[in-house]
């Protein structure tokens, strides 16, 4: 049941899901990550919020590319019969997983406005910083955020719909 309450029904729904996740995420990951590497001031936080509509793009696109990789890797983790909880925690698991391996490289191109060798060599130093970090907002702040929205939208659809019916 929290399955068909707390996410995405349609492509509506789905469109709806992903850009609440994203926006909340790219507004709180980007410049956290920039300050982490940059240093923590408003200088920094400007200087990440110019480049975030770049960002979210770069994210949309990759979600787009990666949803299918990460559900299977969720499926053969989880194996279809646990929790809604189990399930959504290894999802998130394994779409940050794939994200912040592309975004670690691609968000510093973005953001330092030059593509250079630098995020491949310093890799293995910066994405598991990132990776934490985008872990944490996806699985604590932006999916719980939007799956909420969802289930209110849902209970006032099916809500409706019940009425509808015993109206009839």
């Amino acid at each position: 049941m929290e399955f068909y309450m707390k996410l995405p029904r349609n492509k509506k729904e789905f469109t709806l899901f992903m850009a609440i996740v994203s926006i909340i995420s790219v507004n709180i990951i980007a410049p956290l990550i920039t300050c982490f590497e940059m240093g923590f001031s408003l200088a920094t936080w400007k200087n990440a919020l110019t480049v975030i509509p770049f960002i979210w793009l770069s994210v949309i696109a990759l979600v787009l590319l990666t949803y299918v990789p990460a559900e299977k890797m969720t499926k053969a983790i989880t194996g279809g019969k646990d929790s809604f909880n189990s399930t959504i925690i290894v999802n998130v698991l394994c779409t940050v997983f794939l994200m912040s391996i592309f975004l670690t490289v691609i968000g510093t191109w973005i953001g330092s406005r030059s593509i250079t060798m630098e995020p491949i060599r310093f890799f293995f130093h910066k994405w598991p910083r990132n990776f934490a970090i985008s872990f944490a907002i996806e699985l604590l702040v932006a999916q719980p955020i939007a799956r909420f929205v969802l289930l209110k939208k849902h209970t006032a659809q099916d809500s409706k719909n019940a009425a509808l019916q015993s109206a009839d």
